[in-house]
């Protein structure tokens, strides 16, 4: 039956080409204004790890100002980065199955060959970065332990900048001068572009990985300055790099793999010991306030998906019941303009319920067409977000959930505005209009 509801719905349509192009391009409309803000909203909020979201844990702990807290919108919430003499410490201490700390930094390339040099963004982290947050590698891996702790001279680099110095070849073993140092490619990542940018916050959700990673211990090494936020409750004297690693500033990223709630509670546990002696040593002189939070609870806790984000859903849903408004009324003047045709329907031995279905098919039949047509507009509203607002590339970009869920979406708005005209039509009585004919 459902064959011969589709051929009937196309004669239809096909009768009143008028009308139906503007159902048709009021449900496209109103698609493709919820289609691009339901595919930024969908990237936004998005979890960039699953696999691993509920076992790696952001560390935080209240060392601020006993005056102050350190966020005035949040005062019960400890500051997101940790002092340096802290992050070193719970590193070393904190039972956990894997730590990392991390932080940012900036650094000049010289590719050789009569190039110019170029800046690049790089990460100083610790060896288990790359196993802890998964990070794909298409030459060579990590680091070593030896190198962790003696901060060699190794490097790995971003797929785009492998493609940039060595023109995507495996690299491995190959040496790069970075900051007039001859570094060691040990790797080459995939493409790696979590969104959000989970593991670092505190310098853009959405900003893109970095260019390099290089080890920790190398940023005290060779004092490398910092390229991210460093937040400071009080008067510090910061002549260079030295003062800054022995200063109260916040300024580093720590993560812990914690696998079970067993976990957890006991690297809490540790975490609330270590405060404590701390605070007999005359520092954080906060109430003890110090949390873990799983990936999705980061994301909530820092508000990477903002009120004007979800207030922008909300208006591209209204305006998308607009439309569908406008088409009820489209429909309903159609489906009575035809009536008698029903009727005859009707008097051959249809009954209500398969006249019903007959005009649904045809809706849907509207929907899905306006949904294709939707999926243009959006994808169009997408470029021009995307050109309006480059850094947010990757969060302008449909995929396949997206693009079924515009058809989806257009399938049930076609649906939902022809519910009442079908049932109008099917409460019709056949005899007024055969007497007519």
């Amino acid at each position: 039956m459902l064959g011969y509801y589709l051929k009937l719905a196309w004669l239809s349509l096909a009768r009143t080409p008028a009308i139906t192009a503007l159902m048709i391009g009021a449900i496209a409309l109103g698609i493709g204004a919820t289609t691009t803000t339901l595919t930024v909203y969908h990237r936004m909020s998005a979890n960039p790890i699953p696999a691993r979201s509920s076992v790696l844990h952001a560390v935080t702990i209240d060392s601020w100002s006993p005056d102050r807290p350190a966020d005035d919108e949040n005062p019960a919430d400890p500051p997101p980065q940790l002092t340096y003499r802290d992050a070193l410490a719970v590193a070393a201490g904190a039972p956990a199955a894997r730590t990392v700390i991390m932080r940012k930094t900036a650094m000049t390339v010289d590719p050789g060959a009569g190039r110019a040099p170029f800046l690049i963004e790089a990460r100083l982290a610790t060896r288990d970065f790359f196993p802890m947050f998964a990070v794909p590698f298409a030459y060579g891996g990590g680091w070593d332990a030896a190198a962790d702790r003696g901060g060699e001279p190794v490097v790995v680099l971003s797929r785009e900048t492998n493609e940039r110095l060595f023109g995507g070849e495996n690299s491995v073993g190959r040496s790069v001068r970075i900051d007039g140092r001859e570094f060691r490619v040990s790797g080459v990542l995939a493409d790696w572009q979590p969104t959000p940018k989970f593991y670092d916050l505190n310098n853009g959700a959405y900003d893109t990985a970095e260019d390099a990673f290089l080890p920790f211990a190398l940023g005290a090494a060779l004092e490398l300055q910092p390229a991210g936020n460093v937040n400071c409750w009080k008067p510090e004297t910061l002549a260079g790099l030295r003062d800054l690693l022995g200063s109260e500033c916040v300024w580093i990223q720590l993560w812990a793999d914690l696998p079970t709630a067993a976990d957890v509670e006991r690297y809490q546990a540790w975490l609330d010991g270590y405060v404590a002696e701390q605070k007999r040593l005359g520092r954080f002189a906060r109430p003890s306030n110090n949390r873990l939070y799983d990936v999705e609870a980061w994301l909530r806790h820092n508000e990477v998906v903002g009120q004007d984000s979800r207030m922008l859903l909300a208006v591209a849903f209204a305006f998308l019941a607009v439309c569908i408004l406008n088409v009820v009324g489209l429909l309903l003047s159609r489906f009575l303009g035809s009536a008698g045709a029903s009727a005859v329907r009707r008097a051959l031995g249809a009954s209500r319920g398969e006249l019903f279905r007959q005009h649904l098919v045809e809706v849907g039949l509207v929907g899905a067409i306006a949904g294709l047509g939707g999926l243009v507009l959006g994808w169009a509203g997408l470029k021009a977000v995307e050109q309006l607002y480059s850094s947010y590339d990757r969060l302008t970009q449909l995929d396949l959930t997206m693009v079924l869920a515009a058809i989806g979406l257009a399938v049930l708005a076609g649906v939902l505005a022809g519910l009442y005209p079908a049932w109008r039509i099917c409460r019709v009585q056949p005899a007024a209009y055969l007497k007519t004919q």
